[in-house]
C-alpha cells in the first residue's frame, strides 16, 4: 500500500517554451479534479443525517443516533490529522481517489445494515464513514499548495472551498429524488431510504473518484515542470530549499506543526469559529421552530439559506485576503468574525420579523465560511506545502473534535437545555470575542518574526 501511494519522482524539466502552457492546462485539470473530488466526498459524509427521521420511526430515539452520528465527526476530526501525515508522503491522486472510494463503501455498507443493527454497529460504520471521509482535505490541500502560489492562495482556496456547499446541496436533492424514484417503482420505505439516501450518492461518488484520478497531478515536479513559486516568481517569506523537501513525519511533526507556536493559535481559533457555525447551523431548525414559531417549510428554507450563502460569501472573502488585505489573513478574520458576531446577535435578539430572521441568517452563513476558509490558508502560510495535509488536519481536528463535536453539540446542548436559549447565544458571542483576540495574537507574532528576520539579516 504504502509504495502504491508514494509519490511520483520528478522529472526532468520540460522545455522552456511548453512550461507556460503546460502550466496553465495542468493547473486547470488538478483543480477540477479536487473540485470535483470533494462533491465527492460531500456526496457521501453526512447521509446518515437524512435517514434518522426514518430511524426514529423505527424507534431509535434523539440520544442513541446522536451517539451514532458524533461517532461520525470524530472519526473526521483524528482522520484529518492522523491521514493527513500520510497524505504529505503520497500522490495526491491516488490518494484523494482511494479515500473516496472507500467512503463510497463504507456508506454504502452504513445504509445497507441500517435499522437492522444495534446502535453500536451504526456507530462503528459512521466510525468508518468519518475516518474515510478525512482523507479527500489534505489531498486536495497538497495539490493546492503545490500548483498555487501564495499570493493567489486565498482565491484559489475560496473557489476550492465552496465545494463542499455544492456536494452538501446536492446530496439533499438526490437523496429525495431517489428516495421519491424509488417509493414511485413500487419499493419499501426502507429499500427506498436505502437506495435513495446511501447507495444513489455512494455510486455516483464512485464515478467522481474515476474522474479524480484521471484529472489530479501530484506535483508541477512531477510533470516536468518547476515548481510553483519559481514559475510565479511568488516566494512567501519563509521559503527556502527545504521547502522543496520531501520531509519525514518526524519532520512535519515537530519543526512545522507541535513545535509551531504561530499554527497552535490558529488551531485554537479554529475551535471557536466551528463553534459559530456549527452551533448556529445545528441548533437552527429546533430554535426556529421551538422559539421562533416557524413551520417545516419555514425552517428549511431558512437552513438551505444559510448553506448556499456561504458561496459567494467564501469567495468574496478569499479574494478580499489576497487583494484588499494583501494577504492578511489574521486582520481579515478579525473583520469577518466582528460582522458575523453582529448578525449573530441580531438573529437572537430578533423575535417578531422572519425577514430579518432570514436576513440575519443569510449573514451568518455568508460571513462564517469565510474565516472558516482563512484558518486553512492561514495555517498553511506558516507552515510548509510540503507539510500541508498534517498542517490542515492539525487545524482540522481542533475545529471538529472541539469545535463541533465538544461545543457545538454537547455543550450548547447542555447549556441551552440546564440555562436557556439566551446563554447559548451569549456563548456564541463569546465565541466570536475570543476568535477575534486570538487572530490580534497571531497578527503580532507574525510582525514581530518579521521584524527579527529584518534585523538579523
Amino acid at each position: 500500500m504504502k509504495n502504491c501511494l508514494a509519490p511520483p519522482p520528478h522529472r526532468e524539466q520540460l522545455p522552456e517554451e511548453q512550461i507556460d502552457d503546460a502550466y496553465k492546462r495542468l493547473r486547470l485539470q488538478v483543480f477540477a479534479g479536487i473540485f470535483v473530488g470533494y462533491i465527492g466526498y460531500y456526496l457521501v459524509r453526512r447521509n446518515f443525517s437524512l435517514a434518522m427521521p426514518y430511524l426514529q420511526e423505527l424507534g431509535f430515539d434523539k440520544a442513541e443516533l446522536g451517539f451514532a452520528f458524533a461517532c461520525n465527526a470524530m472519526a473526521y476530526a483524528f482522520s484529518k490529522f492522523v491521514m493527513g501525515g500520510v497524505s504529505d508522503r503520497s500522490d495526491a491522486r491516488r490518494f484523494m481517489a482511494l479515500g473516496l472510494v472507500l467512503s463510497s463503501l463504507a456508506i454504502m455498507l452504513a445504509g445497507t445494515a441500517l435499522g437492522k443493527s444495534s446502535v453500536v454497529w451504526m456507530a462503528v460504520f459512521q466510525f468508518l464513514v468519518g475516518w474515510f471521509g478525512g482523507m479527500g482535505f489534505p489531498a486536495g490541500s497538497r495539490v493546492m499548495t503545490h500548483w498555487f502560489s501564495v499570493k493567489e492562495r486565498g482565491t484559489k482556496w475560496a473557489f476550492w472551498n465552496t465545494s463542499h456547499n455544492v456536494g452538501g446541496g446536492l446530496l439533499g436533492i438526490i437523496a429525495a429524488w431517489g428516495v421519491t424514484f424509488a417509493l414511485s417503482m413500487g419499493l419499501s420505505v426502507g429499500l427506498s431510504q436505502l437506495l435513495g439516501i446511501f447507495w444513489l450518492p455512494a455510486a455516483i461518488a464512485i464515478i467522481l473518484a474515476i474522474i479524480v484520478y484521471l484529472l489530479i497531478r501530484d506535483t508541477p515536479q512531477s510533470r516536468g515542470l518547476p515548481n510553483i513559486e519559481k514559475h510565479r516568481n511568488d516566494y512567501p517569506h519563509n521559503y527556502g530549499e527545504h521547502s522543496e523537501k520531501v520531509l519525514n513525519t518526524r519532520e512535519i511533526l515537530f519543526k512545522y506543526v507541535l513545535f509551531n507556536k504561530l499554527l497552535w493559535i490558529v488551531a485554537i481559533a479554529n475551535t471557536f469559529v466551528y463553534f459559530v457555525r456549527f452551533g448556529v447551523l445545528d441548533w437552527a431548525p429546533t430554535y426556529l421552530i421551538e422559539v421562533k414559531h416557524y413551520n417545516i417549510k419555514e425552517m428549511g428554507l431558512a437552513y438551505a439559506l444559510y448553506e448556499w450563502a456561504a458561496i459567494p460569501g467564501t469567495i468574496l472573502c478569499g479574494w478580499l485576503s489576497d487583494t484588499l488585505f494583501k494577504r492578511n489573513r489574521a486582520l481579515t478574520t478579525m473583520i469577518y468574525m466582528a460582522l458575523v458576531m453582529v448578525a449573530v446577535f441580531v438573529y437572537w435578539t430578533n423575535m417578531d420579523n422572519k425577514l430579518i430572521d432570514g436576513i440575519a441568517l443569510v449573514a451568518i452563513g455568508f460571513l462564517i465560511y469565510g474565516p472558516v476558509l482563512l484558518i486553512s490558508v492561514h495555517a498553511l502560510d506558516v507552515s510548509s506545502k510540503n507539510a500541508a495535509g498534517v498542517t490542515v488536519g492539525f487545524t482540522g481536528f481542533f475545529g471538529y473534535f472541539f469545535g463541533t463535536s465538544l461545543l457545538a453539540n454537547f455543550v450548547m446542548g447542555r447549556v441551552v437545555q440546564s440555562y436557556g436559549w439566551n446563554s447559548g447565544f451569549q456563548l456564541l458571542i463569546a465565541a466570536c470575542l475570543i476568535t477575534i483576540a486570538l487572530m490580534v495574537l497571531a497578527h503580532w507574532m507574525k510582525q514581530r518574526s518579521h521584524h527579527t528576520k529584518q534585523k538579523v539579516e
